[in-house]
């Protein structure tokens, strides 16, 4: 039986206006980033959104959690439309529904202890006393895998692989239904990158998460998605079962980013 839809896109548009109009009378240059896009993510699946770079996969990324607002169309979040939010509610919303960014050093604040940036969350939304957000914090970078001796520290002291387990512990400590991972290995070594895959595969088990993983790398969304949505210049041009996308893509554009897996990549998989 197939689980109910967390959220919903219907024809999600943004563009964006390069030049303003002339004197003369010639029209305003207007970028479509994300071009009618429609899309259901169901409960506890993982949807993998894969595309070269200025595709408009980050943009689509940051309009389902509202950080930027769209041009057009509606996205709905638990059956509730959250596209003509009002700020306050919008902020409530950050509860249900967190991002991961690709920067593991620029999406932390430097001056800030690590204890600081993971109680930030719950003091923002008013949850618990103090100690306990203290022992929340500790919790989860265990969870993570770090140790409770690391909240002192600051982000400058940590590998890139530790400051992004320290993202991923602040995106889940508000015990979120939807977590947006905008690309959260490609700036980790290799060596890296699959166990911070790993980990959160085992946090999406032991939270009943809901993902939206936005790569441009195939081989990364074949083993970590359910379902993939090749995006090419703001539109969704074919989606599918992961498998089926890697094995008989249909588009011609899926097709040249299956052919552009180093070949060495593809046998050691198989």
């Amino acid at each position: 039986m197939e689980s109910a839809i967390l959220l919903e896109t219907q024809d999600l548009e943004k563009n964006y206006t390069l030049k303003k109009k002339t004197l003369f009378g010639k029209k305003a240059e207007v970028l479509q980033a994300v071009n009618k896009v429609s899309l259901a993510i169901h409960q506890g699946e993982t949807l993998g959104i894969v595309g070269e770079s200025g595709c408009g996969k980050s943009t689509f990324a940051r309009l389902i959690t509202r950080l930027i607002a769209p041009s057009g169309g509606k996205v709905f979040f638990d059956q509730k439309e959250i596209t003509a939010m009002a700020q306050p509610e919008v902020r409530s919303l950050r509860k249900d529904i967190q991002m991961i960014f690709q920067d593991p050093y620029a999406s932390l604040d430097p001056r800030k202890r690590v204890l600081a940036i993971l109680t930030e969350p719950l003091e923002i939304h008013g949850i618990k006393t103090a100690k306990e957000r203290r022992e929340l914090a500790y919790e989860m970078l265990e969870k993570v895998g770090l140790q409770r001796e690391h909240a002192s520290r600051f982000p400058h002291e940590f590998s890139g692989g530790q400051c992004q387990r320290i993202n991923i512990a602040r995106a889940l400590i508000l015990r979120p239904r939807l977590v947006i991972c905008d690309e959260p290995v490609s700036a980790l070594d290799v060596s890296i990158q699959a166990q911070v895959l790993n980990l959160l595969l085992d946090l999406q088990e032991e939270f009943h998460l809901t993902y939206v993983f936005i790569s441009h790398d195939l081989n990364v969304v074949r083993y970590f998605c359910d379902r993939i949505a090749v995006m090419y210049k703001g539109e969704i041009v074919e989606s599918g079962d992961a498998e089926t996308i890697y094995q008989a893509p249909v588009h011609d554009y899926t097709k040249k980013l299956l052919q552009a897996i180093p070949k060495s990549i593809e046998s050691n998989e198989e």
